[in-house]
């Protein structure tokens, strides 16, 4: 029987001083795409019934290429904060949990590569 107090053995070992960045930028993703989601809709709308080359020039808008990249690296950003937390609350396996870390990690960034140079691709004409 351990005559130690048991606040004396939590100390140290509470929060890896992680979880507060995480949350606000959990928050401030899911911000940021509200008002990009809402700028897509909208321009979804204007570009109803539209063909192909009109597509093509909003898109090579700058502003509209900037907010389509925005919105890919956000949503994508977002998504991967969200599954880290499902990941590290019922994953309970440490070398499953880092396999699904990397997994979830290098899909994020792999789509966040891949829409960019195709947007820029539009963009640019190539």
């Amino acid at each position: 029987m351990s005559m130690v107090n048991p606040l004396a053995k939590a100390r140290g070992l509470g929060s890896a001083k992680s979880g507060v960045h995480h949350w606000y930028a959990q928050r401030a993703s899911a911000l940021l795409l509200l008002f990009l989601v809402g700028w897509l809709i909208f321009s979804m709308f204007q570009l109803a019934g539209a063909e192909y080359i009109q597509a093509r020039a909003f898109l090579s808008s700058p502003y509209n290429a900037a907010f389509m990249i925005l919105l890919l690296i956000s949503l994508f950003y977002h998504g991967m904060l969200g599954l880290q937390v499902v990941i590290e609350d019922y994953v309970h396996r440490p070398g499953l949990e880092i396999v699904l870390h990397f997994l979830t990690r290098a899909g994020a960034f792999s789509g966040m590569a891949i829409g960019i140079v195709y947007v820029l691709k539009l963009a640019l004409g190539a």
